[in-house]
């Protein structure tokens, strides 16, 4: 199962080759992480003078993300159905 993932049919690089069918999925972890990441950052920045910034970053990262993870997974289909709703298609030039 891993070499299966980790191989490439087309040949080229070895990159995770997950089905593109799943590619909302990770969309969705790698947003919600890169997004968990820097505002867990943002909250421990007091931290930095107290000596505890790194430990209280990756606490809190953590927790977010579980957290946020299976939401933007769920949400992610409305906010992109909502956001279809409040745009519309530009003229062909």
């Amino acid at each position: 199962m891993a070499q299966r993932l980790l191989s490439n049919s087309s040949g080229g690089n070895n990159m995770l080759a997950i089905p593109r069918r799943y590619s909302h999925f990770v969309f969705g972890v790698i947003q919600s992480g890169l997004t968990c990441a820097i505002a867990a950052a943002i909250a421990s920045f007091p931290f930095i003078k107290a000596g505890g910034f790194v430990q209280n970053w990756l606490l809190s990262w953590l927790i977010s993300w579980i957290t946020m993870l299976p939401l933007v997974l769920v949400a992610a289909p409305a906010i992109r159905s909502l956001s279809m709703l409040l745009t519309r298609e530009e003229a062909a030039s």
